[in-house]
């Protein structure tokens, strides 16, 4: 039996060390704006909502209480990385030219049969993927 249809993901909550410090550099780099912030009465979490109009995608930063455990690593159990779809070949140069205005590091344009995309990572080293699905 098939999967009932669903539309893609609404949310991704992502643990990192400081929700403000990565709240401001996912708004200054990729034009999320604030729509929530959630503080547990304990004290436990703390969370930073924030919304991509275009795509209508809603990230959390979730940041835990107590010193991170250690800094992000993709070969760990959990998430590899996260994909931003980007809708032509030009879009993704100018991405390319926005982080580099921004000083943001990033990979190379890596050219694919199929696809091309640039690499870069978050404050707590999460990579992020732009990308472009060529003829499609």
């Amino acid at each position: 039996m098939a999967a009932p249809a669903s539309s893609g993901i609404r949310y991704l909550g992502l643990t990192v060390s400081d929700a403000r410090r990565s709240a401001d550099w996912y708004k200054r780099v990729l034009d999320y704006e604030e729509i929530k912030r959630i503080r547990l009465p304990d004290g436990w979490l703390q969370e930073v909502q924030l919304h991509h109009r275009p795509s209508d995608t809603t990230i959390g930063l979730i940041q835990h209480k107590g010193p991170p455990a250690a800094r992000f690593d993709e070969r760990r159990a959990g998430l590899d990385h996260f994909e931003i779809n980007v809708p032509t070949g030009e879009a993704l140069e100018a991405w390319v030219v926005r982080l580099d205005d921004l000083g943001i590091p990033h990979s190379a344009l890596e050219d694919r049969p199929s696809s091309r995309l640039v690499v870069f990572r978050d404050p707590d080293n999460i990579q992020i993927e732009l990308y472009w699905r060529k003829n499609g």
